[in-house]
């Protein structure tokens, strides 16, 4: 059975590293629960793992790798939940988009509900240029194929919120199979020899609804996202953590 990186456990929640390509938890539509049957999800896996009956406090894309808290009793997934209502939740998500983006910015466009007959939802995503880069890689138009990379922080939480707002910002995310742009998909699984969306949960902060403790914890960037680094001559754990201004050149917009 898979094991997961616990990046925290107590007696009344669980921190872990979700990897991309995992199910939360077993689909509610029927059809796509008979289509996955025997696929595992992180429900099952930490219940298995950690011997207690966990409830999912949250959510993250199938597609999407990165920072999440379950609990061990309704009591305490209540609790956790209530922070995400009320947006105490510290969010932030970094990603690899098409496009030089803005220094910074809010979008609050509405999305389409996921639920086909709720219309239109409210949604906003507060976002911050981290770095620029340019690879001499032909696009449609251009020598040169633009990218950025992006931390971004949703006050809301939507259906696939984060890459439907870059979307319809022209900056699709790499590795999108379902809002993206097909022909830098491809790109860049050739450069970095993996298909993925470059969407990592990155931190995740709260108040332990027991001890009242302030807990934050990071997820790791491993493998396809070193690459990316690599190509943008830029590291965001470098720059958070070294005591030095990281010497690479910022490309400027």
């Amino acid at each position: 059975m898979q094991k997961l990186r616990i990046l925290h456990q107590d007696p009344h929640l669980v921190v872990v590293e979700k990897p991309a390509g995992l199910l939360v938890h077993p689909p509610e539509d029927a059809a796509i629960r008979k289509y996955s049957a025997g696929s595992p999800d992180m429900v099952r896996i930490l219940r298995n793992q950690t011997g207690f009956h966990v409830y999912p406090v949250h959510r993250l894309d199938r597609a999407t790798h990165g920072v999440m808290v379950m609990a061990f009793s309704s009591a305490v997934a209540s609790a956790l939940q209530a922070q995400f209502g009320n947006r105490t939740i510290e969010k932030e998500y970094l990603l690899l988009c098409r496009g030089w983006t803005a220094d910074s910015g809010l979008w609050d466009s509405p999305l389409e509900s996921e639920k086909s007959d709720s219309g239109e939802v409210s949604a906003e995503t507060e976002y911050e240029t981290l770095h620029r880069f340019e690879l001499p890689i032909a696009s449609k138009r251009h020598p040169t194929s633009r990218f950025s990379l992006v931390r971004a922080s949703p006050r809301t939480g939507r259906f696939h919120q984060i890459r439907r707002h870059f979307k319809g910002a022209s900056h699709p995310l790499i590795g999108d199979s379902v809002h993206g742009d097909g022909r830098q998909n491809r790109i860049w699984r050739e450069l970095t020899g993996a298909s993925r969306l470059y969407l990592t949960a990155w931190k995740l902060g709260f108040r332990h609804p027991v001890s009242n403790e302030h807990l934050q914890f990071r997820a790791r960037f491993t493998g396809a996202w070193h690459t990316v680094f690599e190509r943008a001559g830029f590291c965001p754990l470098l720059q958070e953590f070294s005591p030095r201004e990281y010497p690479l050149r910022n490309h400027a917009g």
